[in-house]
């Protein structure tokens, strides 16, 4: 069924009072709040049904079918690529910064696929997703199922996992410090730290959302709860702030009709309330800094299948936005209402991309583009999605506890202590010790390079205790140690080392901004010819693997090295490796 503009009484009346300043906002893009236009800027056949919110990211979005199938099109309607689960899916799909795209087979399958629709690999959580999957500042992944959440890195090694006391009512989001609030069905507000600490609060009722909030460069407290903003399905209001004593909730302002969905920016949090209007609360006193009619509230009669279950919010800085099964409306941080637009026979909940793209998935199998507006979101120095909201540290950790320690690098304490860390990762219960752990490991690889000050190990960790402290880093590691991994490449004089160093950043998968294969390409491409068949090897390796995961734009300076590597000047053993990894990367 095609798709438009259907105003209705409200919105027809009002086009009739207001002629003359609705049809200056007739086009997508003009404020003035008046209807989008009908026609949508592409469509194109699907093949089956969208059972969930499309994620919309970087000029492209990705949508899941009914079929087992994900696709991804790119703004301008030009399909990317298709993935086959060979199963049926779960509704969620989410995306992290690099493009990578996570979803779950309703038989409990966890899958990790790149932004060129290549499964990266499988984990098994438990169960089926029970909400969308949420990515953390460093490529880590939190999986939610029924009564369980487990954390993931990036290249897919569990971390950590908490069963919980009841199923997950309320799916989880990150909050300020980069860990995940979540409301359980019996009540319970917990919130999971990055390393697995569970924090838990019993709530009078199961709240309608719960958002974190933060004044303009507030981290807040890390160790327990954030600014944590509770909106009840009465009106209610309530704050918990850690700084209170005795952590009694503040009793804000009730809402004037029951909300239905909300998001948060800061300090400000804007829900969308049954009776189809917009409100912006700020988080200082609970108090109404603006309402505004939603398409809901334009059209409400016609249109009472919107629950809250069909219902997303977004606050970015560009404004707030209201998405629903029947429409969406957009407005800026002020209260001005900049467009709405009614849906008619969509699948699922609508998205909104960066660049001001609607895809809205219909029950005929089509995905419909309107372009909505022709502002963009703040362009941050990012090849891939926005930079992370912050750092857990593991790139800088606290010296760890045997930092002091004279006899730590003695052969014995090495072995003891690199065995207990790999028990730790056999179990999947890195968990509140992994901050420790990478600090121990970074200590010992870093020892012969003096990364981690002067004189930190005198003498050096032997070679084979070096190599072997990367290797445990590459298999946790997270995106924040690749500036480490870098430095341990460029400045440890031994070539098993160098090997080591450029085998981790590959196995963790993520390069942010490049950094790795500019080194890469450096050493490949310098006068002074490397000759380490081993470490060319190594970089040869790595580069597939970064390929493979991050995709382009990455991955085009990664075949180019790779490409070098496989001429005939290189050693035979590099040019198979070289050769092998172009395979893979192959359509």
């Amino acid at each position: 069924m095609r798709r438009g503009v259907f105003p209705g009484r409200f919105a027809l009346l009002e086009a009739l009072l207001f002629m003359p300043f609705l049809l200056s906002a007739q086009n997508p893009g003009r404020t003035g709040g008046g209807p989008s236009s009908a026609d949508p800027i592409w469509r194109q056949a699907l093949g089956g049904e969208v059972t969930g919110l499309p994620a919309a990211q970087v000029h492209s979005a990705v949508v899941v079918l009914d079929g087992g199938n994900i696709k991804a099109y790119s703004d301008g309607g030009r399909p990317l690529w298709t993935y086959s689960a060979r199963g049926k899916l779960s509704p969620y799909v989410a995306r992290s910064r690099e493009g990578t795209c996570y979803i779950s087979r309703t038989n409990g399958t966890f899958i990790s696929v790149n932004r060129a629709g290549r499964e990266l690999w499988r984990a098994y959580p438990g169960g089926p997703l029970s909400g969308n999957a949420v990515p953390g500042w460093d490529g880590r992944i939190y999986v939610p199922t029924e009564k369980r959440i487990s954390c993931y890195t990036a290249s897919g090694c569990l971390l950590w996992r908490r069963d919980l006391a009841a199923g997950i009512s309320l799916s989880p989001r990150l909050d300020q410090n980069g860990g995940i609030l979540a409301v359980l069905e019996n009540g319970d507000l917990i919130r999971a730290d990055p390393f697995g600490r569970i924090f838990s609060r019993r709530l009078s009722e199961v709240p309608r959302a719960v958002l974190s909030m933060a004044l303009p460069g507030e981290t807040g407290n890390s160790e327990t709860w954030g600014r944590t903003l509770i909106l009840y399905g009465n009106g209610r209001v309530e704050m918990l702030d850690p700084a209170r004593p005795g952590g009694a909730p503040y009793t804000f302002p009730r809402l004037p009709s029951p909300p239905l969905a909300a998001a948060s920016r800061e300090n400000m949090a804007a829900a969308v309330l049954q009776n189809g209007e917009v409100i912006l609360v700020s988080g200082t006193d609970g108090g109404f800094i603006w309402t505004g009619k939603s398409h809901l509230a334009m059209d409400a009669a016609g249109r009472t299948g919107d629950g809250g279950e069909n219902i997303v919010m977004l606050y970015d800085e560009r404004g707030v936005y209201v998405l629903s099964k029947s429409g969406a409306t957009g407005f800026t941080e002020d209260g001005r209402r900049l467009w709405y637009i009614h849906l008619e026979g969509a699948a699922a909940v609508p998205a909104f991309g960066d660049e001001g793209v609607l895809y809205s998935g219909g029950a005929d199998w089509i995905l419909y583009a309107y372009k909505l507006e022709d502002r963009v979101r703040e362009k941050r120095e990012s090849l891939y999605g926005p930079l992370p909201g912050g750092s857990y540290g593991t790139g800088n950790p606290p010296p760890s506890s045997w930092a002091d320690d004279h006899f730590r690098f003695e052969e014995e304490s090495l072995e003891r202590e690199f065995n207990r860390i790999e028990a730790a990762l056999e179990a999947g219960e890195l968990g509140e010790n992994e901050l420790e752990y990478t600090a121990y490991l970074m200590e010992a690889a870093g020892s012969s390079a003096d990364l981690l000050g002067p004189a930190k190990a005198r003498p050096p960790v032997q070679v084979r205790y070096r190599v072997r402290a990367l290797r445990l880093l590459s298999v946790f590691g997270s995106s924040e140690i690749i500036p480490f991994l870098v430095n341990v490449f460029t400045r440890d004089g031994e070539a098993p080392v160098k090997a080591a160093a450029a085998a981790a950043i590959g196995a963790i998968g993520l390069d942010p901004g490049g950094n790795a294969l500019r080194v890469f390409a450096a050493a490949v491409y310098s006068p002074v010819i490397l000759r380490e068949e081993q470490v060319l090897a190594a970089i040869a390796s790595a580069c597939g693997a970064l390929c493979r995961f991050s995709g382009p734009p990455l991955s085009d300076t990664g075949v180019k090295i790779l490409t070098a590597l496989s001429g005939d000047t290189t050693p035979s053993s590099v040019r198979v490796i070289a050769r092998r990894e172009l395979d893979t990367l192959r359509p």
